[in-house]
């Protein structure tokens, strides 16, 4: 597919009347060119999966109309998950199963870097959060001889481990947290060898949503879907938690035997405190969803490995809708852009795709071979 062909495939949301409320001015006037370029923190490797793995600041220029590289630090292995750190920096967390932490500023120095190898056997399951104080970083993580799932409990600064509790599962993917700083755990429910990353015993999965408390890991609450198959992997809320409509939506991942299972399986569940609900029962066709982010004022955007961005909104709970249809579209961020209604900005195979239901669409190719992995997060305007 080139690029006209994709910007073909980048489908409005106009008549779909999700919300319908929205004005289109900002379309009609075209004011692409005003909108201030956009930093984004990402990881990425060159074409080929044997390439060396970067982190850095990607520069979006929407009125130059191209993508650059602002800076990129060399990592020890594949990243994962990546947090935007106050002054522009980035913390970048390994791939499952991972053993180092590594942090950047804004010029992309290393600051930080932390090995996991003298820790005793846990090892990091790709994604962290800070407390809402930013008094602790918490990571996910599992006991190699266990597969046991664990939330570690960090230094801030040092990364050093301060802490731990188990998550009262298997395969804890993400973990977020409320405004109260409760932790939102999805295990995933896979066992999985610690030496090829491949699954063990699907039969037996046991996926969960788990609440702790942050002071001692007690288990405030835990939640299952009726199918066991459906693996909770990742988490986003739609607005700040404790305001009025906070969801926490949940990225599910089908693991049936049976490909039509997995075709028909959803791809959302979303917690709205006392229970985890599907309520969109058409998915992607595919039954993987990679990534979620808050969307759409109090929606959700998310990414399929079936190459689709879908929109998904509460006044509608039971349409998941198309907004981008392109080869490896993945890494999700959120993106305000000019109006209220809440967009998106996505990596594909082709390049940077910006979404937003208020202005005209757009698409820039990378500056050069890359491909960037499943996450990246908006560090702010340039």
């Amino acid at each position: 597919m080139n690029r006209r062909h994709a910007l073909r495939a980048l489908t409005g949301l106009t008549s779909l009347a999700v919300l319908p409320r929205l004005t289109f001015a900002a379309r009609e006037a075209g004011i692409a060119g005003a909108i201030r370029p956009a930093l984004i923190g990402a990881a990425w490797r060159g074409p080929n999966k044997g390439d060396p793995h970067f982190a850095g600041a990607l520069e979006a220029d929407w009125s130059g109309k191209a993508v650059a590289i602002r800076h990129a630090v060399a990592l020890p292995g594949r990243a994962h998950g990546v947090i935007a750190e106050p002054g522009g920096g980035l913390l970048v967390v390994a791939y499952r199963f991972g053993d180092w932490l590594l942090r950047s500023d804004a010029e992309g120095k290393v600051v930080q870097r932390h090995s996991l190898r003298e820790e005793g056997g846990r090892l990091l399951c790709g994604h962290a959060v800070y407390a809402p104080d930013r008094s602790a970083l918490y990571t996910t993580e599992t006991d190699v001889r266990t597969n046991r799932g664990w939330i570690g409990v960090r230094d801030p600064k040092t990364f050093r481990k301060l802490a731990e509790f188990e998550t009262h599962g298997v395969d804890p993917h993400q973990v977020e947290v409320d405004h109260a700083g409760l932790l939102y755990v999805a295990n995933g429910g896979v066992a999985r060898n610690p030496a090829n990353d491949g699954k063990l015993d699907l039969a037996s999965m046991d996926p969960s949503l788990v609440r702790l408390d942050p002071a001692d890991g007690r288990l405030l609450g835990q939640w299952r879907l009726p199918d066991p198959r459906l693996s909770l992997r990742h988490l986003a809320w739609n607005r700040p938690p404790g305001e009025a409509g906070a969801l926490l939506g949940l990225a599910l991942q089908a693991e049936h035997n049976d490909a039509a299972q997995r075709e028909a399986a959803p791809v959302l569940s979303v917690f709205d405190g006392k229970a985890l609900t599907l309520p969109a029962p058409v998915g992607d066709g595919v039954g993987y969803c990679g990534n979620i982010a808050p969307a759409y004022r109090g929606g959700f955007a998310l990414t399929s490995i079936a190459g689709k961005g879908l929109v998904w909104h509460p006044g509608r709970p039971e349409k998941l809708q198309t907004f981008v249809e392109m080869k490896e579209a993945y890494a999700l961020a959120p993106w305000h852009g000019p109006g209220q209604g809440g967009g998106a900005l996505v990596a594909t195979a082709l390049g940077l795709v910006r979404w937003h239901p208020e202005t005209q669409a757009q698409i820039l190719a990378w500056p050069q071979p890359m491909a960037v992995d499943n996450h990246w997060v908006l560090i702010g305007e340039a």
